[in-house]
């Protein structure tokens, strides 16, 4: 573990986004490592669709080996996936995967950049991808980003020749890239953008292909690769104590929701980029041919003369020896006409500077957020532990008129502690994802400062600036206002300091089901964003539909407290949706939004600002049974969907089950890839089994064709062959193949009007073979392709009964799609229809 935590220190140093918010911390090697990078001018750009897209081996090796600039453009944020380690889905998905992808840069030393497009769901051709996204604005995206970058190379996760052979947002990263590339230098392309940008031609651009774009490895040998330049990724970085590949794998192993965990490899692996566009580089060098030096730039050889002696010169025992030449450098550097490499290299060698001479400057809030025109109070701690003259000249706080001026010489390891208190701004924004802040379309965000467009993360709220006289010239350091803290068992933690309203509030029940006319009792959770905060509350709804009380008065006298108020909701008699909105009054202002928290030990806490409000459905439905056994996979709402319509839901742990403890169970419903995450299922199946024998129903929902051991062969006690067919149309047509099946018609008659509404996708990974004991229910197909049969098949097992779906309940149920209840309910009702004939005889 020593030097896992030896370069998490280091490639905080190399990116602008504060991991985990927690200070730069350095070794005397890795400050060396990163004065190698300071002295190199060169930038690369890795293009993919989403996260765990990215070749962390190859963006490790352009950063750590060949000393570049490298960022990873994502077109997405992975907002259409599953997630194995929580409850995020959608929106709040993205917000998690983002901060993971930070996570992965963090450690493979890159940066992190995306566009406003969305991850809708798995899509088969980049005509339909493109469509969706808007190719426009997202081109746009990557052009803008490419003038702001000004990467000397691009390469390619995907081949942009091969529509319709992979993901189509795949393929449509690639396009849009290879677009790109000939556009970002023609000022008449997306003029507006040169405002704030200049043009930019990048030299080259390739594709980092492998042997799976040519079948197998040994096709892949048989290559001509003139066309391509081969990189030798494992190398070994001595002053880290890790190899490329080691660092790869720890950097891939962020993306934890999507279950990427891996080991870390060791010795010799080559990548190979094939050219597409510019001049083929001589000597598998991605940069021959560009002038990577401090010449590069005007003004910039006075620069690079001092820093080479640094770096060939270095101090590893006492690094603070090198303040005067870096002191020197940087004023000679703020010289420098080229804006572009004048802001880069600043900020690095500002860092190098303050880990050379061991100062720690921090600005933290004894709290971890404030509220607009409240009082905030900021700590400040500075220590300079071996540079030989500092001053601290000032300190302001970035964004409202607070400054201190102590002026005071920072002694020899002498802590320096000052306190700054402000008024927050009353139209300040809050501290939420931006692109989140206005409502997009299927395929985009909406973000209307162009500025914003593309950071991987909101800014800070608040940041202090120290002004400090190192060797005789004033340089300026900022850093974010964060939340320090501790806990017992975990210590020292950092999180971001947030700007919240005065109030939120929460349904916890996204979606409302009624199955009757009955009426319900709704909570409504009031949160309170500063303390004595009074004010009432209401609730919106759609027509036709009844709430008491009007208004509830409510007092909260903590900031952080959250207490819940009830109202009682009654339903139209006919079937009806919309939603309920609570509205809070604080005298003249009102709130509607809800704080959603996420917050693992692998990212930095993130607050969410989402519209509060629950989707209401008043739908005739009926079921049959009470008692569901529910074995969690990877994590989904199923469960709390089924409670809605009446069902008593019991979490099952399959290592606990015996032979006999299911029995008093109407069914029971296996969730989402449990086969592919819960290894005890492999000895469970003889158990599951015997309950399907004896009169149970079993319902396994989709699970990851590939990815899971040998014991899992045998998912269902008949032949099944899981395949990776899906249908990624919401709206494909569908036919119901056995219409007199009792799971179309007991207890609900299931009709092809139950199937508008769905979301994202009708289901995936069916299953392409079954045996003869199966019977298939429905039939789907994506437009041009063959029709997919095995979204629902259903078999007899001894007396019960075995049922397999691809169907995405796991999407459908948690917004509410009223027909997917219905077959739910159904599934859950097999072979029920005939017991209740059996009495009726009997009777």
């Amino acid at each position: 573990m020593k030097h896992f935590w030896v370069f998490v220190s280091i490639t905080s140093l190399f990116f602008t986004n504060s991991f985990a918010q927690k200070p730069d911390k350095f070794t005397s090697a890795e400050l060396f490592h990163e004065v190698q990078k300071l002295n190199f001018l060169g930038t690369a750009l890795y293009v993919a669709a989403h996260p765990d897209d990215e070749n962390t081996s190859l963006i490790s090796y352009l950063s750590n080996h060949e000393k570049a600039r490298t960022v990873y453009l994502s077109m997405t944020r992975g907002d259409g996936g599953q997630n194995l380690i929580g409850s995020e889905l959608a929106e709040l998905l993205g917000v998690l995967r983002t901060q993971e992808l930070l996570a992965a840069r963090h450690m493979d030393g890159g940066e992190q950049r995306f566009t406003r497009a969305i991850d809708f769901g798995f899509s088969k051709h980049p005509n339909e991808t493109l469509k969706i996204w808007d190719k426009e604005k997202v081109l746009a995206d990557v052009v803008w980003a490419i003038r702001n970058i000004k990467p000397d190379v691009i390469i390619n996760r995907f081949n942009h020749r091969t529509p319709g052979s992979t993901h189509g947002h795949h393929t449509s990263s690639a396009i849009l890239s290879m677009e790109a590339f000939d556009l970002t230098n023609n000022p008449e392309v997306y003029p507006e953008q040169l405002e704030w940008t200049t043009p930019w031609q990048p030299k080259r651009i390739f594709y980092n292909t492998s042997w799976w774009q040519y079948g197998s490895q040994e096709a892949f040998e048989k290559v001509d690769k003139s066309g391509m330049v081969r990189l030798d990724v494992g190398t070994y970085y001595p002053e880290l104590g890790l190899s490329n590949n080691e660092i790869a794998a720890l950097a891939r192993s962020q993306h934890l929701c999507q279950g990427f965990g891996r080991l870390t490899d060791r010795g010799s692996s080559n990548e190979y980029i094939e050219l597409l566009k510019g001049d083929m580089p001589k000597e598998n060098d991605v940069f021959d041919g560009i002038n990577t030096t401090w010449s590069r730039v005007q003004g910039g050889k006075a620069v690079g003369d001092i820093l080479y002696k640094v770096e060939e010169n270095f101090d590893f025992q006492n690094p603070s020896k090198h303040i005067p030449e870096l002191v020197k450098a940087y004023q000679l550097l703020q010289k420098v006409e080229d804006e572009h490499w004048k802001t880069l290299k600043s900020e690095e060698l500002k860092k190098i500077i303050l880990a050379s001479a061991g100062l720690y400057l921090e600005a933290s809030s004894g709290s971890s957020s404030a509220t607009p025109g409240s009082k905030a109070i900021v700590n400040i701690e500075a220590i300079n532990r071996t540079a030989p003259s500092v001053t601290l000249k000032e300190i302001d706080i970035v964004g409202v008129d607070v400054k201190l001026t102590p002026n005071t010489v920072l002694g020899d390891n002498q802590r320096e502690n000052f306190e700054l208190s402000f008024t927050v701004p009353q139209d300040i924004s809050f501290t939420s994802p931006y692109w989140l802040n206005e409502p997009g379309t299927l395929g985009t965000y909406t973000v209307n400062d162009q500025s914003l467009i593309g950071k991987p993360e909101t800014p800070s709220a608040f940041k202090a600036v120290f002004t400090l006289v190192i060797d005789g010239v004033e340089i300026p350091f900022e850093k974010s206002v964060v939340h320090r803290y501790s806990k017992p068992d975990k210590g020292e933690l950092y999180e971001p300091f947030a700007i919240l309203p005065e109030v939120t509030s929460k349904i916890d029940e996204k979606v409302l089901i009624f199955a009757n006319a009955d009426t319900k009792e709704v909570q409504v959770k009031i949160r309170a964003g500063k303390n004595d905060v009074s004010g009432s509350v209401e609730l919106n709804h759609p027509s036709g539909w009844l709430v008491s009380p009007s208004s509830i008065p409510f007092a909260i006298a903590q900031k952080g407290e959250e207490i819940s108020v009830a109202f009682n909701i009654t339903p139209p008699n006919a079937e009806s949706e919309g939603k309920i909105e609570p509205k809070i009054t604080l005298g003249n202002k009102v709130y509607g939004k809800e704080l959603v928290e996420i917050n693992y030990d692998h990212i930095p806490k993130q607050s969410v600002l989402l519209p509060s409000e629950a989707k209401v459905v008043r739908m005739n439905i009926k079921k049959s049974g009470e008692h569901i056994a529910y074995i969690m996979g990877a994590g989904d709402m199923v469960p709390e969907s089924l409670e809605q319509i009446g069902y008593q839901v019991h979490i099952v742990d399959p290592n606990d089950i015996q032979n006999g403890d299911l029995d008093k169970y109407d069914a029971v419903v296996v969730g989402i890839r449990a086969y592919n995450v819960v290894d005890a299922l492999k000895f469970k199946q003889p158990v599951l089994f015997d309950y399907v024998e004896k009169g149970g129903t079993m319902i396994v929902q989709y699970n990851t064709a590939g990815r899971w051991a040998s014991q899992f062969k045998n998912i269902a006690p008949y032949d099944v062959t899981l395949s990776r067919d899906r249908v990624t149309d919401e709206k494909a047509e569908i036919e119901i193949l056995a219409p007199n099946n009792s799971l179309v018609n007991f207890p609900n008659t299931i009709t092809k009007k139950d199937f508008d509404g769905w979301v994202q996708e009708r289901g995936l990974y069916f299953p392409s073979k079954w045996s003869g004991e199966f019977t298939p229910i429905l039939s789907m197909k994506d437009e041009g392709e063959t029709e997919k049969q095995g979204s629902l098949i259903v078999a007899p097992y001894g007396e019960g009964h075995y049922i397999y779906t691809g169907l995405s309940f796991f999407r459908e149920l948690p917004v509410g799609v009223s027909g997917a209840y219905k077959l739910f309910a159904n599934m859950l009702s097999v072979g029920k229809d005939e017991v209740k004939k059996d009495s009726n005889v009997k009777g």
